[in-house]
């Protein structure tokens, strides 16, 4: 579960901007406030089945985009190279060039 919402949180960072208002607050309060789905609804006056469509519905949209996007993949993709690259500088005597480079390209993300 917990990888799940790991997962889920990556995916509203990195496409929160292609959802309505209603699907963000609605993912908002769920994944990073904590809400249950029944204090979402009470706030937002809908059902309880209403939120949990709308959060399912969301996520499997979610997903969609990072089928077709594939951002989380690369970003994953970028934190291993990161980290290969600054175990095998530690192996060296790197310059402070190549460390300020190495720390600006993990600030990017």
């Amino acid at each position: 579960m917990l990888d799940k919402t790991t997962r889920i949180n990556y995916l509203f960072d990195f496409y929160q901007a292609l959802l309505t208002p209603k699907q963000r607050n609605y993912m908002e309060m769920y994944y990073l406030e904590d809400y249950s789905l029944g204090e979402i609804s009470e706030l937002s006056e809908v059902s309880r089945q209403a939120v949990y469509d709308n959060i399912k519905r969301t996520e499997q949209m979610l997903e969609s985009y990072e089928k077709k996007l594939h951002l989380y993949d690369k970003f994953q993709s970028r934190i291993v190279l990161l980290d290969k690259i600054e175990h095998d500088l530690e192996k060296s005597a790197p310059t402070t060039d190549v460390i300020s480079m190495l720390n600006q390209l993990k600030e990017i993300d």
